[in-house]
């Protein structure tokens, strides 16, 4: 019962390899000699085409989700050098950055004298300081900020807030017209 012949004509009708093609065992194909015998078992079901087998993508969402919560990250799962994964100079600006906006925002509102401001930002570039927490410290400590109120944190709305917001805003504007 060799079927070879017959799975490669199917092949070519079904236009896939030899391998995707599935063949009942029945005596009808074993007969089957032309094309149009093969076309005809082909219709009828005996002879199907097999569905390519495509890269499953289970894995790499549980692996995603894991390093998304931070696992997966130890000295064992990194490939390169020590500033690879994140270059020195982008974790000196993701340092910086929040320093300055805050030293410009205490000096725009008068909080701090200009001069101070200066020696300051010149011990930012320095890396006299660790973050804003830690600079905020060190001016309260010195006494160089005046206490009006310490900087406010940013609060995310709610999202029924936001939701209000957006309504009030749309009759504001029905009002109008």
């Amino acid at each position: 019962m060799d079927l070879k012949t017959q799975k490669r004509m199917a092949a070519e009708i079904l236009k896939c390899g030899v391998t995707r093609v599935r063949v009942t065992a029945d005596k009808s194909v074993e007969e089957a000699l032309t094309r149009e015998d093969i076309r005809g078992l082909i219709r009828s079901g005996l002879i199907k085409k097999v569905q390519k087998t495509g890269t499953g993508r289970s894995a790499a969402k549980k692996k995603l989700v894991q390093k998304k919560r931070g696992r997966r990250y130890e000295s064992g799962s990194r490939k390169g050098r020590k500033g690879s994964l994140t270059k020195s100079k982008d974790i000196w600006m993701r340092k910086v950055r929040p320093i300055r906006k805050m030293l410009r925002e205490l000096r725009d509102s008068g909080r701090i004298r200009k001069s101070d401001y200066r020696r300051l930002f010149m011990m930012v570039k320095g890396g006299a300081f660790r973050n804003k927490k830690h600079m905020f410290f060190y001016l309260k400590e010195r006494e160089l900020i005046d206490n009006k109120e310490e900087p406010a944190k940013k609060v995310k709305a709610k999202p029924a807030a936001r939701k209000k917001a957006a309504v009030k805003k749309t009759a504001r504007k029905e009002a109008k017209k």
